[in-house]
């Protein structure tokens, strides 16, 4: 509970007393940048901002909103104009990337960029009940095809819908928060729960986090992939799982589909693969290593996570891009 001498105090200069007003969301805060801009690096960038701007704005907060919402309105405003920057930032031109050795997928999209969070950020997070009017609870709004999906939406709709069904911020709130009014905020819901709600998996149906149920599961997935076993690999998965690899735009559907795609182009192209377990998002999830073909070394080679429905494995999801592992208390290298 934040005091009036606290508040006082955080306004007179004293780091201290500043540091006691706003720690206590430091963490929620870098999750719900992480939902909006979809990169941990990115959210706790914005969240160092956020401070930043509270820092210097404290003298003009009045106290009719609590501390916790006045930082989710700076938060969530630095988030929408990161965005909007970026995409209005000139995109650097790249060399033409020679086509991927791949079969034909099933579906193209459009590249979407986002990365993994850690479960290890989590353990930090205050236990804070969302408001009244949430629709999601914070493990389901965390889940990588809940932020993949979010990427999908346009800024301020992403806004929208992580105030009002994962914060359960009523829209009132909402619109205060983004200087708007409750119609707009209320227009831009709709929207963007019409556009989410058919990309997530059916809700309750994953083993709880490192269950019984999981483990088992999890270990004959690292068994099939370690030795190279397409056909075991192809028998943990749903009817119509998904493999998927962003940002490239290739998405594989069914048993046939992925199949052929290991075939085709094995991840470990013929050299032992090697799973270090870890989790993000709170799901299952591997940094994965190629063992040297002339040293007792084994290379970082992506990061891949697991979306699990009852008993089977219904998407299979790979980042290749190894500069995460830091995040995830995994070294670019192995030694066997």
């Amino acid at each position: 509970m934040v005091t009036e001498s606290t508040l006082v105090r955080a306004r007179a200069g004293d780091g201290e007393a500043f540091r006691e007003l706003t720690e206590p969301y430091r963490r929620e805060l870098q999750l719900h940048c992480y939902r909006i801009l979809g990169s941990v690096q990115d959210a706790e960038d914005t969240v160092q901002e956020t401070l930043l701007a509270a820092w210097r704005g404290l003298g003009g907060f009045q106290g009719r909103a609590s501390v916790r919402a006045w930082l989710y309105r700076i938060a969530t405003n630095r988030c929408l104009n990161a965005l909007r920057d970026k995409g209005r930032r000139p995109q650097p031109e790249h060399p033409a990337r020679p086509p991927l050795d791949v079969p034909e997928p099933t579906h193209r999209s459009e590249p979407t960029w986002f990365e993994p969070y850690p479960d290890a950020l989590l353990e930090d997070l205050p236990d804070t009940a969302p408001g009244p009017e949430a629709r999601y609870e914070t493990r389901e709004a965390l889940a990588l095809a809940f932020v993949a999906g979010l990427q999908r939406l346009s800024p301020r709709q992403r806004a929208v819908l992580v105030l009002r069904d994962v914060l359960g911020f009523r829209a009132a709130e909402v619109a205060d928060l983004l200087d708007s009014s409750g119609v707009s905020v209320n227009s831009a819901l709709q929207r963007a729960r019409t556009a989410l709600d058919g990309r997530l998996p059916a809700r309750d149906r994953a083993p709880l986090p490192r269950s019984p149920r999981e483990r088992e599961l999890v270990g004959r997935f690292v068994d099939a992939m370690e030795n190279s076993d397409v056909d075991r690999l192809i028998a943990l998965l749903t009817d119509a799982a998904w493999l998927t690899m962003p940002p490239e735009p290739l998405e594989y559907q069914g048993h046939a589909a992925i199949a052929r795609f290991y075939r085709t182009r094995p991840w470990w192209d013929g050299q032992a693969l090697r799973l270090v377990p870890t989790r993000a998002n709170a799901q299952p999830a591997f940094g994965c290593y190629l063992r040297d073909r002339h040293s007792p070394i084994a290379h970082a080679y992506g990061l891949v996570v697991l979306t699990l429905e009852d008993d089977r494995i219904s998407a299979i999801t790979r980042f290749g891009d190894n500069s995460l592992f830091p995040l995830f208390g995994l070294s670019r290298t192995l030694r066997d």
